[in-house]
């Protein structure tokens, strides 16, 4: 029996995941060479696209290594019953320590320390920059799904007061709702970024937002990099509006923009939310039992919905 082909647009970490797939599926990583393929792998940046589709009039199933999905043209994916998989909660808790790490990184200038350090500026007798303390504030998170929410756990466990918005306000929710961003921004010193990215989402947080946030404020982006506006940002930590930022996600990865770099109030990361070695492993064997329900006609591990 032939093994079932693959597009592989994405690889899975670590090797042995990807060992496992090329010893159960025929993978080709050529779109030229995919005209009958049924099954994609991608991943939330590379996404998949109508014209990208269109070339392959035999696929039945895109499954997506990560959470994103604003990279899948979902109504070309409905349109023609294509199913779309992706491997949510298994990476929840590693975003969610990468966004308070992110919080702490800016607030208390670690980055900047470790430059100030390796400068040999301490040896010399300078004295470094005071930060400002980021665990006595209130946190907001603007996006209320598995890796708001995870994140909303671990905060207040720190004993932190957490508010939140969302489409709708959770009935039963620990923590405070805000009807939009520009409240919740109004009402907290801490805002993290989790919203989904796509048309919907893009410049949620614009310049009213973070004039709202204000200058003892930090926002921390392990969203999608355009649901913040990056000119507004970029103004924002210059001009003081704000007090620091730090961002793992950006709007042309990995182009970063140069007054992005140039602040020394923003810490910069390479896309590194579920960078872990076990949330890699978790996510890439989900992406397996998703393929192989599909070949064996089981049910979906975990089908995108939304």
């Amino acid at each position: 029996m032939s093994r079932p082909k693959v597009l592989a647009l994405a690889s899975l970490k670590p090797a042995a995941m990807q060992d496992k797939l090329l010893a159960d599926y025929n993978v080709v990583h050529d779109i030229d060479a995919a005209d009958d393929v049924k099954i994609v792998l991608t991943s939330g940046a590379s996404g998949l696209s109508a014209a990208q589709m269109a070339r392959m009039p035999a696929l039945e199933l895109i499954a997506v290594n990560g959470v994103g999905v604003d990279a899948v043209d979902l109504v070309e994916a409905r349109r023609r019953g294509i199913r779309v998989t992706t491997t949510p909660d298994v990476l929840s808790s590693a975003v969610a320590e990468m966004a308070i790490g992110l919080a702490l990184a800016t607030g208390r200038r670690i980055a900047e320390g470790d430059r100030f350090v390796r400068a040999g500026s301490w040896a010399a007798g300078d004295k470094p920059a005071l930060g400002r303390p980021v665990l006595q504030g209130r946190a907001g998170i603007l996006g209320y799904g598995r890796i708001g929410r995870r994140l909303a756990d671990l905060l207040r466990g720190l004993e932190i007061d957490v508010l939140y918005t969302a489409r709708s306000e959770k009935q039963n929710a620990p923590d405070g709702f805000r009807a939009d961003a520009a409240a919740l921004a109004n009402d907290c010193t801490l805002l993290f970024v989790t919203a989904a990215g796509g048309a919907e989402t893009r410049g949620l947080v614009d310049a009213t937002v973070l004039q709202a946030l204000g200058a003892d404020g930090i926002l921390v982006n392990v969203a999608r990099g355009p649901v913040v506006d990056s000119d507004a940002l970029a103004y924002a930590l210059q001009t003081g509006i704000i007090a620091g930022a730090g961002l793992d996600v950006f709007d042309d990865e990995p182009s970063v923009p140069q007054a992005l770099i140039d602040a020394p109030n923003c810490v910069l990361t390479p896309h590194l939310g579920s960078a872990t070695d076990a949330a890699r492993a978790a996510m890439a064997a989900l992406v397996l039992d998703n393929i192989a329900a599909h070949v064996e006609g089981r049910p979906l591990p975990t089908p995108f919905e939304g």
